[in-house]
């Protein structure tokens, strides 16, 4: 399919930043792909990602499916929490990609892998867009529980809640290195790319800085070492709640990104905890007019590192809601 239009601007703006924000459906990365294999023109003419456009230039853009082409189903062993005829909710192991990734086994055992074959009979109709089903995401490495639409109207309604932050909240469990004393924290600061290092985020003289807010309430204490933390973000920002912690001086054991190599190799050693102790706990999500709550059990890696205590700790949080 292929769009053409004028550009109406104030002032100038990259082509790949400007697409991703007029069309809600793609991912900045997409764009950015369409514009690799020369599916994206500015008058007439094949453009690069960097560079920047003006009022009333004239942009071509064409939308494909090469994405989803190669992409075979696959039946995965899942843990499904949730399911009827218009969304699936799972709690996704750690290390399994959301969608293909080249040079990482690409083709096979990805989240769209199992969704090609668990909801082939039934599937939003925007099938270009690259993962179209599979409205949020979080960090490969991170365990959670996640929603996925299996049509169109349920699709735009998950999309409008995550944008619109209504109707939904979402809560993590995270265990920081150090003793944390307050035993509720909220978390305000401006994050974005590091303009050294394009892999981090941070809130130090970031590129192009958003907002964040993040609320965490002590569970209790590990080895009067590590902090059980529950956490409910207000923003959705890239690596928020990893850089957020790290922030204040308590980083997510073994973030590969932010972290600390010695405290990581001790948590490896010792609890054989091979990925950042961070996961999406719960999902409250208001479907057919009532809310309800989604709750993804803690993984076994994360879980023989807390004592019996603290479960106890963690159900009186949930009654407490």
């Amino acid at each position: 399919m292929k769009f053409e239009f004028c550009v109406i601007l104030e002032r100038k703006q990259r082509v790949d930043m400007y697409l991703s924000a007029l069309f809600d459906d793609f991912s900045r990365s997409y764009i950015q792909k369409l514009i690799d294999n020369w599916k994206v023109c500015v008058n007439d003419k094949q453009c690069k990602k960097n560079i920047k456009i003006i009022h009333k230039d004239i942009i071509t853009i064409e939308v494909t499916s090469e994405a989803l082409e190669n992409i075979e189903p696959e039946d995965m062993n899942l843990d499904i929490i949730y399911e009827d005829d218009e969304v699936v909710i799972i709690n996704k192991e750690a290390w399994v990609n959301t969608h293909p990734v080249p040079g990482e086994w690409w083709n096979n055992n990805t989240l769209v892998n199992w969704v090609l074959f668990h909801c082939r009979a039934k599937l939003p109709s925007i099938w270009w867009v690259e993962r179209p089903w599979i409205v949020h995401r979080l960090d490969k490495d991170t365990s959670w529980v996640i929603a996925i639409a299996r049509n169109d109207s349920m699709m735009h309604y998950l999309q409008d809640c995550f944008k619109q932050r209504k109707d939904i909240s979402k809560y993590y469990l995270a265990i920081v290195h150090w003793v944390v004393k307050d035993t509720h924290l909220t978390i305000e600061s401006y994050i974005g790319r590091d303009k050294y290092n394009r892999l981090k985020m941070t809130t130090l003289n970031a590129v192009n800085p958003k907002l964040a807010l993040s609320h965490a309430e002590v569970l209790g204490y590990i080895e009067n070492k590590y902090t059980l933390l529950k956490v409910k973000i207000e923003t959705g920002r890239t690596h928020q709640i990893r850089v957020h912690l790290a922030s204040i001086g308590h980083f997510i054991l073994w973030d590969n990104t932010y972290w600390n190599t010695k405290i990581n190799t001790e948590i490896k050693t010792k609890y054989q905890l091979k990925r950042q102790a961070l996961h999406a706990y719960e999902l409250h999500l208001k479907l057919y007019w009532k809310d309800n709550t989604f709750r993804a059990e803690l993984k076994e890696d994360m879980k023989k590192m807390i004592p019996k205590e603290l479960f106890e700790n963690l159900k009186n949080s949930e009654k407490s809601k």
